[in-house]
């Protein structure tokens, strides 16, 4: 089956050329040239290596530069920068590691001998570094390649050698026990003839491989792994975290859904008890139900709401319940003011309303009160809500506990983690007493 060819990067989202340059995994995750950089040419969301999308002729479309584009060229530079930086600093500390023994074994050396010979090795290597890293971040070790790779590096370390070698012996002379002095082993600085001499570069390619491979390619090699996989482990990472905060929105949305329909079937089932007995009641019901609704869909996707709005939505429903109840329900705020503006999730206290409603008010012939608090210190809001009803008669909270209080202990949990508390305990007066505690926080309004 031939799948459509991508036109945007799934890791910046910036717009694909169809005959422009795009990198590709196995399954066809697709990236444009500097994300591809980035991750070191290995895919973000499989762990696959990527290759070069094959082009496709036809009707190009003109993409902005991504934003980031620019700091390409910035972060080669700062490759660049630290390894010349690196290379110089292991070449001084050698240097001056080499004179001091030379002094202590009785061998007087002039300080420009000694430091010329490191000095030449190591900034060659700072020559070679960036272009050893990017390939080495570009075929990097993955777990079925190594026996490929493996050879490819150990081609990639005699390459770098020769070149090494090369490089060295056109910049400082090599010594020659021949004519017991310095000699170049490509050519004649002083004649400018070209003249390759074999027995001056094996010697210099057999005395400087060891130190080439082991000091230079080898370190290159595993640093610029190091690099690619502890980012490709925060990429991973930020991705997990990325998914749990979407795997907890998820939920939130899905424990606020069971909320919506279990009161829309509660007050439902009122309204059609009273269609038998007093239907302007009833009618009166259905307009009340209307508006809570229509405030319910307006916050259809919100979690997070003013405890003024969710006063509104509560006030709101106890209207209809004093529709059903006249007289017998009667309803006491006790709210600081300085709460009103807390946080809280929405549809927070509705369940424990109706809860005291149902398991309270209802089961008392004259009725009841129900108090709905709300207090804060500098760390916790408070929230409780009571009633004077029959209380829980023996059984336990969590036999008492509804679909609406489980959905409530679920959702504080997924919200707050360990900075909550939902406790059912006896009343004060009787009854039951919901209390939560959650973290205080307020949201700043503008002047």
């Amino acid at each position: 089956m031939h799948l459509d060819m991508k036109n945007r990067c799934e890791r910046c989202g910036g717009l694909l050329v169809t005959d422009g340059e795009a990198y590709i995994c196995s399954y066809e995750c697709t990236f444009c040239p500097p994300c591809a950089s980035a991750m070191y040419g290995t895919c973000g969301n499989c762990g696959g290596e990527l290759i070069r999308r094959p082009r496709r002729q036809g009707l190009s479309t003109y993409a902005p530069p991504a934003a980031h584009t620019a700091s390409a060229p910035r972060h080669t530079w700062r490759i660049w920068a630290l390894s010349f930086g690196l290379w110089a600093l292991i070449g001084l500390v050698t240097g001056v590691t080499t004179y001091q023994l030379d002094l202590f074994l009785g061998q007087r050396m002039s300080w420009g001998a000694e430091m010329m010979v490191p000095l030449v090795n190591f900034s060659l290597y700072a020559l070679l570094t960036p272009i050893i890293f990017w390939l080495s971040a570009r075929y990097p070790f993955q777990q079925d390649n190594w026996g490929r790779r493996g050879v490819q590096y150990f081609v990639g370390a005699l390459l770098f050698d020769c070149v090494h070698v090369g490089l060295r012996s056109l910049l400082y002379p090599v010594w020659d026990p021949r004519i017991k002095g310095f000699s170049y082993p490509l050519w004649n600085p002083h004649t400018g003839v070209w003249n390759l001499d074999w027995i001056l570069y094996k010697r210099l390619f057999l005395y400087n491989s060891v130190d080439n491979i082991l000091v230079g390619f080898v370190p290159i090699v595993l640093i610029a792994h190091a690099v690619m996989y502890h980012r490709r482990f925060r990429e991973r990472e930020s991705q997990a975290s990325q998914l749990e905060t979407q795997l907890a929105k998820a939920r939130l949305e899905t424990l606020k859904s069971q909320l919506q329909p279990h009161f829309l079937f509660n007050t439902m089932h009122s309204i059609s008890a009273l269609m038998l007995t007093d239907v302007p009641a009833a009618d009166r019901m259905m307009t009340r139900l209307s508006d809570l609704l229509r405030m319910s869909l307006e916050k259809g996707g919100v979690q997070i709401t003013p405890l003024s709005c969710e006063l509104d939505f509560v006030n709101g429903y106890l209207e209809i319940e004093k529709i059903r109840f006249e007289d017998r329900l009667r309803v006491t705020l006790d709210i600081v003011p300085d709460a009103l503006d807390a946080e809280v999730p929405h549809l927070i206290l509705q369940p424990l309303v109706e809860n005291a409603v149902k398991h309270g008010i209802s089961r008392r012939t004259e009725g009841g009160e129900i108090g709905i608090r709300a207090t804060h210190d500098e760390r916790n809001l408070y929230l409780r809500v009571s009633d004077n009803g029959p209380g829980m008669n023996g059984s336990s909270p969590e036999e008492k506990a509804g679909l609406g209080l489980r959905a409530t202990r679920e959702r504080l949990q997924a919200l707050y983690g360990e900075k909550h508390s939902i406790e059912i305990v006896k009343g004060p007066e009787g009854g039951v007493e919901v209390r939560v505690q959650i973290p205080f926080r307020t949201e700043a309004r503008p002047l």
